[in-house]
């Protein structure tokens, strides 16, 4: 089948295109990237006024499957994620049972490709049962394919023995994906330690819960030689470090979710469940300090931790409600808003950081691009759409967030994976 979309802006930070071409898809590839293609097609989509942009690629997606799928699954899931653009995702292991065999990733890879519309990369844990005593079976479930080993949910505390599992990763050419978190200084926190934490009479959390364990492994995949990629990071020492990390030469990434890049502490006026996710939100300063990370590229990509709730768990005092916030389906249109449109980062940028670096990290060398030969997962977005983010109209099973009602700038149009238009909007 040939899919022809015409008169789209193309974004590729491959090869640096930024502008009004024609995109061919034969089959599952991209073939011509030029201006002005007259060329029979099975379809023709019109793409003025749109980006027509590389998949976006998400690192870091809780999908409840196996074991708690009454909050989401490979299908809800990977629905929601063509909705939001995102045409590969990392699906976490802190499923219940944990996701530490050979055999768990094989057959959850097995399974998404039935039942999930976009690839999904299913990721190992790091120790049996993510219980930090002994390590998982890092060389079998790399052998499945999954790209990367994470504790996320938790840090790995003993360094001795995550400092082994960081050398059986590289020795298996995986990464590792860091939940940078020393539970034993949380201290029952539930948000921020600050103003806002004393004046609704919870306990807060204080930055140096990351800091000191960003700063441990960054010393540790030093030694090791692993790449490290630093999920969700939330605080202004965090960029410092991985600058330092990355003017010594060392394989360190960082990853910053738009909650973190948008809203600070001082945006919580009640005491509201929505607002409980980890790491927390922190202060005006830090999320200063994440956007000029993200526009001098210190931080490296845009994830979501999509991490869905049943209503129940959420609508709860922060005290007693569940961590977590869902991001698959806002995290294109909130990024356009607060970054491109304010001139922090530029369209080509944003295409870069949910695609071209993410698929780089990953060893995907067919993705992140929108150029002759790569696999054609695509988005068309178009950054005229006004409207406000709507929880009602999320496909994932998860409406747990403080951006109902948000208003932003740019919509998802159409997703295609492999060739094949996975989610479509009524125009397009």
């Amino acid at each position: 089948m040939k899919l022809l979309i015409q008169n789209g802006h193309v974004l590729d930070p491959l090869t640096g295109l930024d502008d009004i071409s024609d995109v061919l898809i034969e089959g599952s590839l991209i073939v011509k990237v030029e201006k002005d293609l007259s060329v029979p097609a099975d379809r023709v989509i019109d793409a003025s006024g749109c980006y027509i942009m590389p998949g976006f690629i998400d690192l870091h997606v809780h999908l409840r499957d196996p074991g708690l799928t009454y909050k989401e699954t490979l299908g809800t899931g990977g629905r929601a994620a063509a909705h939001g653009g995102v045409t590969t995702l990392c699906a976490m292991p802190n499923t219940t049972p944990i996701t530490d065999t050979k055999e768990m990733v094989e057959e959850l890879h097995r399974r998404a490709e039935v039942e999930s519309p976009v690839h999904v990369i299913q990721l190992g844990a790091v120790t049996k049962g993510e219980q930090g005593e002994e390590l998982a079976d890092i060389q079998g479930m790399a052998e499945a394919g999954c790209h990367a080993i994470s504790e996320d949910g938790k840090s790995v505390m003993t360094a001795s023995l995550y400092r082994k599992a960081m050398r059986l990763a590289e020795e298996n050419g995986l990464s590792v994906f860091a939940h940078c978190e020393d539970i034993t200084m949380v201290e029952g926190g539930v948000m921020n330690a600050g103003q806002k934490a004393k004046e609704l009479g919870v306990k807060g959390i204080t930055n140096s819960v990351e800091d000191v364990i960003v700063a441990r492994d960054i010393l540790l995949a030093k030694e090791t030689g692993v790449r490290l990629h630093l999920c969700h990071c939330s605080t202004a020492d965090s960029v410092k470090m991985i600058e330092a990390a990355k003017k010594e030469g060392l394989p360190v990434t960082g990853e910053v979710c738009p909650h973190h890049f948008i809203l600070s502490d001082e945006d919580i006026d009640v005491n509201n469940g929505q607002y409980k996710m980890n790491p927390p939100l922190r202060s005006k300063e830090d999320v200063e300090a994440l956007r000029e990370g993200l526009k001098n590229d210190i931080m490296d990509v845009i994830s979501t931790d999509h991490a869905p709730h049943a209503e129940e768990e959420k609508n709860l005092p922060m005290e007693k409600a569940a961590f977590g916030i869902v991001g698959l389906e806002t995290s294109a249109c909130l990024t356009y808003t607060e970054l491109v449109e304010k001139g922090i980062l530029t369209p080509i940028q944003m295409a870069e950081k949910m695609s071209y670096n993410p698929a780089q990290i990953l060893g995907l060398k067919d993705k992140g691009s929108v150029s002759s030969g790569k696999t054609a997962d695509l988005v068309i977005f178009d950054p005229a759409a006004k409207y406000s983010i709507d929880k009602n109209t999320f496909l994932s099973k998860g409406r747990n967030t403080p951006f109902d009602g948000y208003p932003v700038k740019g919509k998802v149009r159409c997703t295609i994976v492999d060739g094949k238009i996975v989610y479509n909007q009524k125009g397009v």
